[in-house]
């Protein structure tokens, strides 16, 4: 696929501890690069070695993709699923508009976790955008639906979810870590020969574009379905027995409950995504232009969440952002009461 996409293959450097499939991942604690760097541990020594500057990771099944970059002073970046996001949607929608493309006809889809990154770009830019339930179950179909919208169908340049999942066209509906790799392959030879550019390079072009986006995500783990339940019921009624109208000094402006259907920014109250009873997933938007999403997953004992602040500076933003969803967690999720366990980096 690296070939096709314009790589030479005397460019390509296999981290040769991984190549061959084996069931028993010897080499990685756990063999998911949505873990993080840890994952990469042999990546980064092969590409040290090769004088390598990018990483391209696929998990076991290949559905996933981790990129990491050499930094000028030596150290490696590993791009988070929504950085990648950020670049996937600028680099598909510049080929489109390249080969002479029409955006007004065009869509973009993430999850309702991800980043809003496309949404802001399909704003400024003229395109569909379209918000789904976490999962490409949701983001494949809806993808195919709008493809095949008899009234007004869409070409679907691009959908992800911040947990490494994205799909580059519509190939397959699905996440695809193959195709993933080669289009990102493809946009770093391009940005190299088009100015000198890294990927990391354009990020940052692109936060001063279209303003920085950034996020600040993890989990608890809890095996007590009890607790977790107690958790989210507890949110519901923090405030004399509603919704809270403050939290960590922030004035809560809305709140989307998909346990309930309820939205508290829509005239009817009710969400427009599918609620479930059985999948809690609550979402806070602040005054202070910070987003956090609380859910509990499907297939692991964890309760996730995550965080956004969009914002046209980036210096101190990150950080303004990890104080107060730390302080917002510990009101919201009350970690030590419940007796939840935070993730081991």
């Amino acid at each position: 696929s690296l070939g096709r996409a314009g790589v030479p293959a005397d460019r390509v450097v296999l981290v040769k501890e991984q190549v061959e499939p084996d069931p028993e991942f010897p080499t990685v604690v756990f063999p998911n690069p949505e873990e993080g760097k840890s994952a990469l541990n042999l990546s980064i020594a092969t590409a040290n070695r090769s004088n390598s500057s990018i990483i391209l990771a696929n998990d076991p099944d290949a559905d996933r993709l981790a990129v990491a970059q050499k930094l000028p002073d030596g150290s490696w970046k590993v791009f988070t699923g929504n950085e990648l996001g950020v670049l996937f949607g600028w680099w598909t929608m510049y080929v489109h508009k390249a080969k002479g493309g029409d955006l007004s006809n065009c869509a973009m889809v993430s999850s309702a976790v991800s980043s809003m990154f496309l949404k802001t770009l399909a704003k400024r830019e003229g395109f569909y955008f379209e918000e789904t339930l976490t999962g490409f179950k949701w983001m494949g179909s809806r993808s195919r639906a709008l493809m095949e919208d008899g009234k007004s169908p869409k070409k679907v340049l691009f959908a992800f979810e911040e947990a490494i999942g994205f799909m580059v066209g519509t190939r397959v509906f699905d996440k695809d870590g193959v195709t993933a790799a080669a289009a990102f392959a493809e946009m770093a030879c391009w940005l190299h020969a088009n100015g000198g550019l890294t990927p990391n390079d354009k990020l940052q072009e692109l936060w001063g574009q279209y303003g920085f986006h950034g996020s600040y995500n993890s989990y608890v783990t809890s095996s007590d379905p009890a607790k977790n339940k107690a958790m989210f019921d507890a949110m519901r009624v923090v405030k004399n027995g509603t919704y809270p109208e403050e939290v960590a000094g922030s004035k809560v402006i809305s709140i989307r409950d998909l346990s309930v259907g309820y939205d508290s920014s829509r005239e009817d109250l009710r969400a427009l995504l599918p609620s479930s009873s059985v999948s809690p997933m609550i979402t806070f938007v602040f005054d202070n232009s910070v987003t956090l999403t609380i859910r509990g997953s499907g297939t692991e004992p964890k309760i996730k969440w995550y965080s956004e602040i969009i914002s046209d500076t980036i210096e101190g933003t990150e950080a303004k952002l990890h104080t107060f969803v730390d302080k917002a967690l510990a009101e919201l999720m009350r970690p030590d009461e419940y007796g939840f366990q935070s993730r081991k980096v």
